[in-house]
């Protein structure tokens, strides 16, 4: 079975070695998927709870933050998803519940 992509209609724009609209904003969700990921490690290494609450926040934001520009590039139909069968995704909850009955 052919997978189908989800998304929006494509918002034209111009295609040409300057960068456009689309390119900012995949590297700004680059950088924030990215300073998201380090936050999550400082909140592993917060030597206290007042330095670990002041990660916290800043990490919500970074998260809040990429998901406002996913939902723009997806709105843009810059950003696709592709639609699973039930077969592919059951095969893959079975693989993962065998595993997880392997733990100690």
């Amino acid at each position: 079975m052919k997978s189908k992509k989800v998304g929006n209609p494509k918002t034209p724009i111009k295609e040409t070695q300057e960068m456009n609209d689309k390119d900012y904003l995949n590297a700004v969700l680059e950088l924030e998927k990215n300073m998201s990921n380090n936050y999550s490690i400082a909140l592993s290494e917060a030597s206290n709870n007042i330095l670990y609450n002041e990660f916290f926040d800043m990490f919500e934001d970074t998260k809040d933050m990429a998901r406002e520009i996913y939902d723009v590039l997806f709105q843009k139909g810059w950003y696709q998803l592709e639609e699973e069968n039930c077969t592919k995704i059951n095969e893959k909850i079975s693989a993962m519940e065998e595993e997880l009955k392997q733990l100690p």
